[in-house]
């Protein structure tokens, strides 16, 4: 499988891009999504949103208190942004909708690069795996990307495009006023949007070596709670130092086959953000960890000018 490849991104460039894993996790008290409507809105936020930050996506499940999605993104920063953008969009609708504000407040947003092959099968089959998280099959779920899977080998689509919509239209269905010629977003006959429309599918199959029986071993052999815990509560919880070190190690070995210890200084400066970025941690555990100073770490962490 190619995990890192090039794709045109939908500003129109050609870039080489990397795999994420973006999580918004509410509270257990939360509920995020109420009803149909919004459910609908938040897949179609997810669309815009991508448009926005130039982002693709790869595959997506939203249930009742959270959702997850796989994207190509050139950055972390990228990533990262996409992600808040779900969350700004998704907080107006909420509150011009319910009338309560600040109920997003509640709702973590966490995009983890999908650093080895491992990491993107699992993550792709986990994903969709979320509709039991709402008493759903996986099969019929219709709040996510599960329907774009393997689009290839069956007939082509079929929908209202978004690009034929009236300008009002696309404001009332999209819940956006930006410019959406040239999208090729389909529309089903209850108006919710055509995953296949806008997932790359062609990136998923060939995690799959385009096989829907290797996507359906992936799925059947998983640990979900293990899943769980890499890509959504160990980058939320803060460990105790021993088990931070172990999971430093853990991918210090993925990317250099070395432990954290051994690691010379510039490869030490590869991962540290790495790290911060996916993990809830301090400058001071950081440090302890990578054996560095307080002021190195800092530095490293600092946000280099362009």
């Amino acid at each position: 499988m190619n995990r890192i490849v090039r794709r045109v991104l939908p500003d129109g460039s050609l870039a080489i891009v990397y795999p994420f894993h973006i999580s918004l996790e509410g509270l257990e008290n939360c509920i995020l999504c109420r009803d149909d409507d919004d459910y609908d809105a938040m897949v179609k936020i997810i669309a815009v949103a991508a448009r926005r930050k130039n982002v693709i996506v790869i595959i997506y499940a939203v249930v009742s208190n959270h959702c997850h999605v796989a994207v190509l993104a050139k950055t972390q920063e990228a990533a990262d942004s996409f992600g808040e953008e779900i969350k700004r969009v998704y907080s107006m609708w909420f509150s011009r909708k319910y009338s309560e504000r600040g109920a997003m407040q509640k709702v973590d947003v966490k995009a983890i690069l999908l650093d080895t092959n491992w990491y993107v099968r699992n993550a792709l089959a986990y994903i969709p795996r979320n509709a039991l998280d709402n008493g759903c099959n996986i099969n019929e779920y219709q709040w996510s990307g599960y329907g774009a899977m393997f689009r290839s080998k069956l007939s082509r689509l079929d929908g209202r495009r978004v690009t034929e919509l009236s300008d009002k239209s696309k404001r009332d269905l999209m819940h956006t006023g930006d410019n959406l010629s040239g999208v090729p977003w389909l529309l089903d006959a209850q108006d919710h949007l055509i995953p296949g429309s806008f997932c790359d599918n062609a990136y998923l199959e060939q995690v799959f070596e385009n096989e829907q029986s290797f996507f359906l071993r992936t799925l059947g052999g998983q640990n979900s709670a293990e899943l769980k815990q890499k890509l959504v509560e160990l980058p939320r919880k803060m460990l105790p130092d021993s088990e931070f070190y172990k999971n430093v190690n853990e991918i210090s070995n993925r990317w250099f086959q070395a432990d954290i210890s051994a690691l010379p200084l510039e490869k030490k400066i590869r991962l540290l953000p790495y790290v911060f970025r996916t993990s809830k941690t301090t400058v001071p555990q950081l440090a302890r960890t990578f054996e560095l100073s307080r002021q190195q770490v800092s530095e490293i962490l600092k946000p280099r000018k362009v």
